[in-house]
């Protein structure tokens, strides 16, 4: 077994163990060959987790260059490398988070669905989202009021793209009385709902699943049913 080490730590003293192993530093199968990319890139992904495990305590905002580069076990200067500054970081980590969520939420819009089937599979994908990816949600949780101010516009720019897009779906819908403003506003209600739900998952222990689905599910729907009664006021 070969080791793959992007950098090497401090040389182990005579008589003292090893207590610590650093996840950048692995092992490659037997005659297998690690490119300069994949190194890179496995030093990147110790990077991103590092953060997200450090930034638990303090957020991102509390997070110092050298206390990830220590967690990780590269030196300082090799986090210029990937990141240019914890602010960089931490917008990766808001892209990472949201990328796949949106992927799937959007294709439980495909295959025209009717409202409640939608409503059914927005839920069920949000739980199995967020608890597959709890420390993601949990740092977008913290940092969405956070105190890095690139992260916490990042992180509403996101939602605010969840909203676009939910409105043009809306739009497709029986709701031929609804201007584009209140599509928007519907929108809006729908992804503040769908955050708060994903936040009471991040708080609440697995055995209470069933029962957070089943008052999302039934918030969702009462928004909705009240939406499709709505008369948008004509201009004049």
């Amino acid at each position: 077994m070969t080791p793959a080490t992007v950098h090497g730590r401090a040389p182990i003293r005579p008589g003292r163990s090893v207590t610590r192993l650093f996840r950048v530093t692995e092992t490659t199968p037997p005659g297998a060959t690690e490119t300069r990319g994949e190194k890179k890139e496995r030093t990147r992904r110790a990077i991103l987790d590092a953060a997200l495990r450090l930034s638990e305590q303090t957020g991102l905002v509390g997070l110092s260059l050298r206390q990830v580069a220590k967690e990780v076990g590269i030196v300082p200067t090799a986090f210029y490398r990937h990141f240019a500054s914890i602010d960089e970081l931490g917008l990766a980590l808001v892209e990472e988070s949201f990328t796949s969520l949106r992927a799937m939420i959007r294709d439980v819009r495909r295959g025209n669905p009717s409202l409640e089937q939608i409503v059914d599979r927005s839920v069920q994908v949000l739980d199995e989202h967020v608890r597959g990816q709890r420390a993601h949600f949990a740092f977008i949780a913290r940092e969405r009021t956070g105190g890095s101010v690139p992260v916490r516009n990042a992180v509403r720019h996101e939602f605010a793209l969840f909203e676009r897009e939910l409105a043009t779906d809306l739009a497709r819908l029986p709701m031929e009385n609804w201007s584009a403003e209140d599509l928007q506003v519907l929108s809006r209600l729908i992804v503040v709902a769908m955050v708060a739900v994903a936040e009471e998952i991040l708080e609440s222990p697995e055995r209470e699943g069933d029962a957070i689905r089943r008052r999302a599910r039934t918030e969702l729907l009462i928004v909705i049913v009240g939406a499709l009664n709505w008369r948008s006021r004509q201009p004049g």
